[in-house]
């Protein structure tokens, strides 16, 4: 093989792993418990409800 085929193997693996720890940390970053999942929802459906209320206002 020539150099320039193995600096390019050596580039597509480093850009490979760095994606996994990429992804590796995002996981552990949003990992939620049950509890803090459900008042999230809780939130965005209380807020989806007081934007639909604001909007149906203005009309």
């Amino acid at each position: 093989m020539r150099w320039w085929k193995v600096l390019g193997l050596a580039a597509f693996a480093g850009v490979a792993a760095t994606g996994v720890v990429v992804v590796r940390a995002e996981r552990r970053r949003r990992a939620y418990t049950p509890q803090e999942v459900r008042d999230r929802l809780r939130a965005r459906v209380a807020e989806a409800g007081e934007s639909s209320d604001a909007s149906a206002s203005v009309s």
